[in-house]
């Protein structure tokens, strides 16, 4: 378990360093031009050089790359160019609003699809199954913001059951995980269906329906424990995605993020803060799969085995 987590470790480390410059190389081929931004459409020639200047954006691309890694391993993530503030304290000041919705839309989308792909497993073949996987496929089809918009204009428009926008209560969270768990759990409920059909047809659940177990028990004590072993790698992937992929519901509902940080920063070329999100995202995937390697061995005694 020790030689797992450090050759993770060495791994993220690879990962990380692959990452930020492949963005910082990104970032760099850009045509908008941030001291140009950060000056005004007004500014003078002069200013916009003396802005570069001062941002170190007139050195070559791997003098730039050099000291930005440089102030990455004294844990420093840059100063934000619009905001003038360090980066790690603006990503540290949003990433518990994050958390908090990557947190409901992991619940939302892995209940609704467990349900919806233990149904669809039960009843395999018939109406059901084909109204559960059709219904799946649009989940998984449909823009982010079409299912924003359409559950803002039902819940909080025509009912007013919840708020537009905003962020402290429960009332808040529920319209965006819930976007964020319905467009996820249709890979879950396909995921779940798979899984649980291939379980059910196993020797040990011919075995325990002989021996006379309600349908119930054999499908929630042997048959779903059995198939949780994909979600959970599916789970460790989607901390990482709703990390860096809220930015179109956070827009949305005004939920005060970092998925609405790097919005921000994308609309000022503020490098730094694209750089800091982007890092941090990769950083939980990262740690989002070491985790489901962790507790995947914790599950399914075969792993540990082996």
């Amino acid at each position: 378990m020790a030689f797992l987590i450090l050759r993770r470790l060495i791994q993220t480390a690879l990962i990380l360093f692959g990452v930020a410059a492949i963005t910082f190389l990104l970032l760099y081929a850009l045509p908008a031009d941030p001291a140009r931004m950060i000056a005004g459409r007004s500014a003078t020639a002069q200013t916009v050089a003396n802005i570069r200047h001062e941002l170190g954006l007139d050195q070559p691309l791997l003098s730039q790359f050099w000291n930005y890694l440089k102030g990455l391993a004294e844990g420093n993530l840059g100063r934000s160019y619009a905001q003038k503030t360090d980066v790690g304290a603006l990503i540290a000041a949003r990433l518990p609003a994050t958390l908090i919705l990557m947190a409901a839309g992991i619940f939302v989308e892995v209940m609704l699809g467990l349900l919806l792909g233990v149904i669809a497993a039960v009843r395999r073949g018939g109406t059901v199954d084909r109204v559960v996987m059709m219904a799946s496929f649009v989940g998984v089809s449909a823009p982010q913001f079409v299912a924003a918009l359409l559950l803002l204009y039902v819940f909080a428009v025509t009912l007013a059951w919840f708020p537009m926008s905003g962020f402290g209560t429960f009332a808040h969270v529920v319209l965006p995980a819930t976007t964020l768990g319905i467009l996820g759990a249709g890979w879950y409920a396909r995921m779940v269906r798979s899984a649980m059909i291939d379980v059910l047809n196993q020797d040990y659940v011919r075995t325990a329906r002989a021996k006379g177990l309600s349908s119930a028990r054999i499908i929630f004590r042997h048959a779903l424990p059995n198939a949780l072993l994909p979600i959970i790698a599916m789970i460790g992937i989607d901390i990482g995605q709703f990390m860096s992929g809220v930015v179109v519901v956070e827009a949305v509902y005004g939920w005060p993020g970092i998925g609405q940080l790097a919005w921000q920063a994308i609309q000022q070329v503020d490098i730094p803060i694209i750089m800091g999100v982007t890092l941090v995202s990769a950083l939980a995937i990262v740690l989002g799969n070491l985790v489901a390697d962790l507790i995947a061995p914790l599950i399914d005694p075969r792993i540990r085995a082996r």
